[in-house]
């Protein structure tokens, strides 16, 4: 039960970070009927921003708390990472939004391989140790122990959440948001102006995918240029997973892909005889796509018109 318990945790933990990704994927999907391949990368970039942030701060004023130090390179990361996306779509996405499907998948691949190697020539192709700023104290929860680091993780999660579900429901940008989702055009007519809109939701998602890439770096303890593709491609499969277009749908895939993942890693071994070890658990979420593709290719909540922004 130990074992079990603590694999759940592990699975909240990367199941909640997964969620972050996947709604930056369905947002934007849900506005334009685009998968952003890029979004991964822009991950990446919020995690390698904030470890500059971080090696510059404890350089400069030794004796920070490293709480302190965290939230200013969140909040830097944060603001790096949308206005990296509001380019992008400006530059990027905004002249093919009215061309073939193909042009703007090839052309978010490509955005992808760029980003990635202009972070390759600024942080260098190194694994960069990311620091532990919070206590390394470890807690018992019923045998299975969490980090400060994981409950941290856990919580800024349930906040960021949160947030954007207030956002999305309650404000007069959210109203906007699903206008525009659920007919662009009509969106105008009523005076509401669907670039902005767009680039808000681009905004957003790179606000979330950067405290995402935050929140992984601390948890795994290194950062690199190409750490950004794997979680990513889950986060896309965990949208999918859901309900490609649906908020609810994209929190409860990431979730459930991320305790799907730590469970069979978990049990893998002794499932196969230990011809398969904890190292094979990336099959675990290209196995549950592939599933949910042929057997409920809508996910599991359904695409919601409606409530797509």
């Amino acid at each position: 039960m130990e074992i079990l318990l603590q694999q759940i945790i592990n699975g909240l933990v990367l199941g909640s970070m997964y969620a972050l990704i996947a709604l930056g994927y369905t947002m934007v999907y849900g506005i334009i009927n685009l998968i952003n391949f890029a979004h991964g990368e822009v991950l990446m970039v919020g995690a390698l921003t904030s470890w500059t942030i971080i090696g510059l701060m404890k350089e400069s004023m030794p004796g920070t708390p490293g709480w302190l130090i965290l939230i200013i390179a969140l909040i830097i990361a944060c603001i790096v990472a949308a206005t990296l996306n509001f380019v992008i779509e400006k530059v990027a996405y905004r002249p093919l939004r009215n061309s073939p499907k193909l042009a703007p998948l090839i052309t978010a691949i490509g955005m992808s391989i760029l980003l990635q190697t202009l972070a390759m020539i600024i942080w260098k192709p190194t694994n960069k140790a990311y620091p532990n700023l919070l206590s390394t104290t470890p807690i018992e929860v019923g045998g299975a122990v969490i980090s400060p680091t994981q409950v941290m993780i856990l919580s800024v999660t349930a906040f960021s959440l949160v947030v954007l579900m207030w956002l999305v429901n309650y404000t007069k940008l959210g109203r906007a948001m699903r206008a525009t989702a659920e007919n662009p055009r009509v969106a105008a007519l009523m005076g509401i102006r669907p670039d902005m809109v767009i680039s808000a939701t681009f905004i957003i998602g790179a606000v979330l995918a950067a405290i995402a890439g935050v929140m992984y770096a601390s948890n795994y303890g290194i950062a690199q240029h190409a750490m950004g593709f794997l979680p990513g491609l889950k986060a896309f499969t965990a949208a999918v997973f859901g309900g490609i277009g649906n908020l609810a749908g994209a929190v409860v895939g990431g979730i459930l892909l991320g305790l799907i993942e730590a469970i069979g890693s978990g049990y893998i071994g002794s499932l196969t005889g230990g011809v398969l070890g904890s190292n094979y658990s990336d099959i675990f979420a290209f196995i549950v796509l592939i599933v949910m593709l042929t057997l409920r290719p809508s996910g599991l909540l359904g695409e919601r018109v409606a409530d797509r922004a």
